[in-house]
């Protein structure tokens, strides 16, 4: 990037703008994704035969967002987040593509390699909040965070409404059932691609560097790897705080999520396209809570705290917990309630989280430190995942929360211990 540095208030404008584009990049990616996370433990029962299926087909996806967090973020690192955003999306039409052929030909293993690049998609859409607070003032980098996840809303809360009738194109199209959502899936993928190499100019990142250079200006910053990033975020109490409240909403959050829709179709047996419908609309709460109030939670960490807030994510998380755990098979209304309340959790820890690992490393190993953190994220999220398959077909779907709710006692902890170094304004 060349040319004269922009004035403070071309940054500002600049700032606007790439939150617009960002905010309908991940509105559209939202849509894609969360089509695929209703329907893409179903597809990989329906291919296995069996529960336990269920929970692989979700955690090759979330593993797949985890372990190209990195190189995704080196990408940005080294070309800006504008490359960065747009080779995930297009991992993403990949692995959609993948999944298309597995359920036409009813093959597990390579079902779960598309829903593993399919994960890059929700890789990407996580990234798309760090480079909102790129250019952000430090007193508005919550709500500027927050503005992003929050327009997940609009594809996320319509994406899991689209599963049935995706289905049903997927049948005009002569592939199996399941397998038509993801063409949806690939159309908008295309389109978010193309936006964000058209439209994010100039690229957040690297202009966010000219003007730290500056101001301050320096030799050639010593590139540093994911270890090295890590620890220094875990070197601050703030960081240390935020990248466990990262790592355990997520955690607790796939963990309940993605074995709802196993745990409600066990109860609709032989009614295939009102159990695709109920599980849409309680799914789509769960959205809502995720995303719709991710404003007010933005506003929250920046007014009240980052710490205050990951508390009241914990406690929320810990409720949904015990709502939807106790909830049968057949209750809607109790399991939207309980996700509902497990998406909201998962906001305050995700924005006030990330905001915290952003605020405690240097602009140059920004990139590194927040892929590394999407990274543990992820992982955490697959194991959740992974053992909620065999915890559902062991004890229920109430023993899966119990396994959920046990994951928030390392955050209480940690939180516990950095509470008292973080007490000030904002902190």
């Amino acid at each position: 990037m060349t040319g004269p540095l922009p004035s403070s208030l071309d940054r500002a404008a600049v700032q606007r703008r790439t939150v617009a584009v960002l905010s309908a990049g991940v509105a559209l990616g939202g849509l894609g994704v969360t089509i695929g996370i209703t329907v893409g433990g179903l597809l990989a029962r329906e291919v296995a035969g069996g529960d336990a299926a269920a929970g692989l087909g979700q955690t090759a996806s979330v593993l797949g967002a985890a372990l190209v967090a990195v190189p995704l973020a080196r990408v940005s690192d080294r070309r800006g987040r504008r490359a960065g955003l747009a080779l995930g999306y297009g991992i993403a039409v990949l692995g959609a593509l993948v999944v298309v052929g597995a359920a036409a030909v009813s093959s597990l293993p390579s079902l779960l390699a598309g829903l593993f690049l399919f994960g890059a998609a929700t890789s990407s859409g996580l990234q798309a909040r760090y480079a909102a607070a790129d250019l952000a003032e430090p007193e508005h980098r919550g709500r500027a965070l927050a503005l992003v996840v929050w327009a997940t809303t609009v594809g996320s809360v319509l994406g899991p409404n689209l599963a049935g009738p995706g289905d049903d194109l997927g049948r005009a199209l002569g592939l199996p059932a399941l397998g038509g959502a993801f063409v949806l899936s690939i159309a908008v993928f295309v389109v978010v691609v193309l936006g964000a190499l058209l439209l994010l100019r100039p690229d957040p990142l690297l202009l966010a560097r000219r003007l730290s250079a500056a101001t301050a200006p320096a030799g050639p910053p010593p590139r540093s790897g994911s270890g090295t990033a890590l620890r220094a975020v875990w070197a601050s109490p703030g960081g240390r705080l935020g990248l466990t409240a990262v790592v355990v909403s997520h955690a607790v959050m796939v963990g309940l999520m993605v074995m709802t829709p196993v745990h409600m179709g066990a109860g609709h047996s032989g009614a295939e396209g009102t159990t695709l419908r109920v599980i849409g609309l309680v799914i789509s709460v769960h959205v809502a809570g995720m995303y719709l109030f991710s404003p007010v939670v933005g506003w929250l960490a920046d007014r009240a705290g980052r710490t205050a807030t990951v508390a009241l994510g914990g406690v929320l998380l810990l409720l949904a917990s015990l709502v939807a755990g106790t909830a049968p098979a057949g209750a809607a209304l109790q399991l939207g309630a309980g996700l509902f309340l497990l998406g909201l959790g998962w906001s305050c820890g995700l924005v006030a989280g990330s905001t915290l690992v952003t605020e405690s490393v240097t602009a140059e190993l920004r990139p590194t430190a927040q892929g590394a953190t999407d990274l543990l994220m992820g992982l955490g999220a697959a194991l959740a995942g992974a053992v909620g398959g065999p915890l559902l077909a062991i004890g229920g779907f109430g023993l899966v929360a119990v396994a959920a709710a046990v994951l928030v006692v390392p955050l209480a902890a940690v939180w516990a211990g950095a509470r008292g170094a973080l007490a000030g304004p904002g902190r």
